[in-house]
């Protein structure tokens, strides 16, 4: 059967261990000049003003939140898509109102997003789901029209792009995660990237106590400062994510040739002007084509030394916290898709003995599914 296959590997290199040492040894270990050093080639990497570095890309949504929206704000979020993007909304105190997606992209819908419209609603936080970018013209003109503060959500986007620009370059903010299964690590840590100067002096204060001199706050912040370890990390990991993603590009690339045409096997959609980064390969499971239901098939490849994940199998509207809030809502599209989704490995390690042994596993079982 061969060596199992996990669903993600963390991309370590002997060279982020290096820095991680000379940091150590320096004794300089929070927020110094490596971390101004790390947001300022992020920024240019991404094409923003700014890049503000943070403790996660919880506090990344967390602060920017914070920043743009006031206490009673309505915020439109896709129901598909990590907590974070929700829970960090009523942290600052603030309402998420859970929409609809696209049933092919998984990306937010703008036109359920627009049919939730109220006259609180002040902010919209699309996903770039999988890094897979969301319809961005449209939620812009949608924004544009209601004058709403947009929040991307590109946690799972590094290196994605939108007609020739990164998603990283776009209004209002963007915010990014640097969790080990992401296209790039620190470990941990969060990025806020704008083009805004008064959201970036806001982010700044927010992150680090609001503190204008040395124990002097104007206001009240937090402590959600990065790392001298994380951000010398970071470094490196940004300079080898070209690379990274067009290893990933070129491995979701194989698995799509060769689940071309399988009944009950929906390979991922990517939209003219889209550059997919492919933080996750994800395919939807069609029972009736397959002969096998999601839960059956990937049982069935984990018995064949292949990982796989569900990202997500409970919608965020019917998380029990969100629920007790603000009752029970129904969104048809996202409820199916979290039955039916499945993640394959993609990461760039796998070659193409892997990847050919994960397509060979993918079609032996579609041609005698399980309980047939």
């Amino acid at each position: 059967m061969g060596e199992f296959i996990p669903i993600a590997k963390v991309e370590l290199a002997d060279e982020d261990i290096d820095a991680a040492v000379e940091v150590l040894r320096s004794g300089s270990l929070v927020q110094g000049r490596r971390t101004r050093e790390f947001e300022e080639a992020f920024a240019a990497h991404v094409g923003s003003k700014h890049a503000i570095a943070v403790s996660s890309g919880t506090a990344a949504l967390h602060v920017a939140y914070l920043a743009g929206l006031a206490e009673g704000d309505e915020v439109l979020v896709p129901s598909f898509s990590h907590i974070s993007t929700a829970s960090m909304a009523c942290f600052a105190g603030c309402r998420p109102v859970f929409c609809d997606i696209d049933p092919r992209t998984f990306t937010l819908s703008v036109d359920d997003a627009r049919a939730r419209l109220t006259a609180k609603t002040r902010a919209i936080a699309p996903v770039h789901l999988f890094g897979n970018a969301c319809d961005m013209d449209d939620i812009i003109g949608l924004a544009s029209e209601r004058e709403l503060l947009v929040v991307w959500d590109a946690a799972q986007a590094h290196g994605t792009g939108y007609r020739g620009r990164d998603v990283g370059s776009f209004d209002d903010m963007v915010t990014y995660s640097f969790y080990p299964t992401k296209n790039m690590t620190t470990g941990e840590g969060g990025m806020i990237a704008t083009n805004s100067d008064g959201l970036a002096e806001k982010c700044r204060l927010l992150r680090a106590h609001w503190q204008t001199s040395k124990y002097y706050h104007p206001a009240i912040g937090l402590n959600y400062r990065m790392t001298e370890l994380e951000a010398a990390i970071g470094l490196r990991q940004l300079q080898r994510l070209g690379q990274s993603i067009a290893k990933r590009r070129s491995n979701a690339a194989r698995l799509t040739r060769g689940l071309e045409g399988l009944p009950g096997i929906v390979t991922p959609l990517v939209k003219a002007g889209v550059e997919h980064s492919y933080h996750q390969y994800t395919v939807l499971v069609e029972p009736d084509g397959l002969g096998c239901a999601r839960d059956e098939f990937a049982a069935a490849l984990k018995d064949r030394g292949i990982g796989t994940g569900v990202h997500y199998p409970r919608p965020l509207h019917k998380q029990p916290a969100f629920e007790a809030r603000y009752g029970d809502t129904t969104l048809p599209v996202v409820e199916g898709i979290s039955e039916r989704i499945l993640s394959l490995p993609v990461y760039p390690q796998l070659g193409e003995a892997e990847l050919g042994r994960i397509v060979d596993a993918i079609r032996d079982i579609a041609s005698r599914p399980p309980g047939k």
